[in-house]
């Protein structure tokens, strides 16, 4: 996709928002006239996932840039001081907090667009956390059979996008799951279910198709340094039909072991683009957030590999949730800020 020019609308509230997400940022005013957002997606994407953004903030969290202390919104920070172009949200179906349920994910992506930001829609088909441990299909899905979980699943990705293209929203990337190395919604969506997985893949990839045409299908799974997880569940995409544009990787390094998992990490990227002729991205990446000088080494090196060593297959790099303070939601310490501003690792993105 080319350069994007969008002509916003005056941005109207649902009604149907709950009542912890209903507003923008506290320093933040919503749009109040029309004005054209230009988006470039023509480069390398450096972006955040941020998908606790509106939790925190309602929770009185505030950001500031590093050097002065300027009280600045999330998002405006890490475009304007850290240099990110793309943010990434994460969605889940009827979680019982609310947070990240499509109204929530909405009104984010809402923001992002409005600051000229590329954005990617994560879909967990989930109530809760889907990642190689927890798979567990929507409560409101627990009996359907495999056929019931296809409608579900472009039932739930029509709504979601259908409010991002009413906004004058367009996500320029969507995940259907999120870390599925053992395939999602399970047990019927387990990959060992024959072509179960791929049949829920394809409806998620034909339900963006009909709303987005262009925006890039991702499949992500954790461990891009693990190519034996890649082969397993990309080979039975390949046997069942399944349908997608970009292979999307997490990546957690070590501090101690940090290049070489980076570089087994960038071979795994060349090795996967060549055998299923698919674009790659580093969807999640992050270190602890006390050792924000490796963390800065190891990203650093990481872009440069990725954009110098992998023929242009690597479209991009995000860090997760680096907004997070240290052991936020019950111990995430790889987020990337101290004191509620960035710290030196995410100069990297610059």
């Amino acid at each position: 996709m080319k350069i994007s020019k969008i002509l916003m609308a005056v941005a109207v509230a649902s009604t149907s928002l709950m009542a912890a997400c209903t507003e923008d940022s506290p320093i933040t005013n919503p749009p109040v006239e029309k004005e054209e957002i230009v988006i470039d997606r023509t480069t390398f994407a450096k972006g955040a996932d941020v998908s606790w953004l509106t939790q925190l903030e309602k929770e009185g969290e505030v950001f500031y840039t590093r050097e002065d202390r300027v009280q600045t919104e999330c998002m405006q920070l890490l475009r304007d001081d850290c240099g990110m172009n793309s943010i990434r949200l994460r969605v889940w179906v009827n979680p019982v907090s609310g947070w990240c349920n499509i109204e929530d994910v909405v009104l984010k992506a809402r923001r992002a667009n409005d600051l000229g930001m590329r954005v990617m829609i994560d879909f967990h088909f989930s109530d809760t956390w889907a990642d190689p441990s927890n798979q567990t299909t929507p409560a409101a899905w627990a009996s359907y059979d495999i056929n019931q979980l296809q409608t579900a699943v472009a039932t739930h990705v029509t709504d979601l996008l259908t409010q991002l293209q009413q906004l004058g929203i367009e996500p320029e990337w969507v995940q259907i799951g999120n870390e599925t190395r053992n395939g999602m919604l399970h047990p019927l969506g387990h990959y060992d279910n024959g072509g179960n997985y791929a049949s829920l893949v394809n409806a998620g990839y034909d339900a963006v198709k009909a709303i987005f045409p262009d925006a890039q299908v991702i499949i992500h799974l954790d461990s891009g340094d693990n190519l034996s997880l890649y082969t397993r569940i990309f080979g039975n995409l390949s046997q069942y039909g399944g349908k997608y544009d970009m292979i999307g990787m997490s990546l957690y390094p070590d501090v101690d072991t940090w290049q070489s998992q980076v570089d087994a990490c960038v071979s795994n990227i060349n090795a996967v683009s060549a055998t299923y002729g698919k674009p790659v991205m580093i969807c999640e990446v992050g270190m602890a957030y006390d050792q924000a000088d490796v963390a800065n080494e190891m990203l650093t090196y990481l872009r440069n590999q990725c954009e110098t060593a992998t023929g242009g297959m690597c479209k991009g790099i995000f860090y997760w949730e680096p907004e997070a303070p240290a052991g936020y939601n019950g111990g995430y310490n790889m987020g990337a800020f101290a004191d509620g501003a960035p710290t030196i690792a995410l100069d990297a993105f610059k």
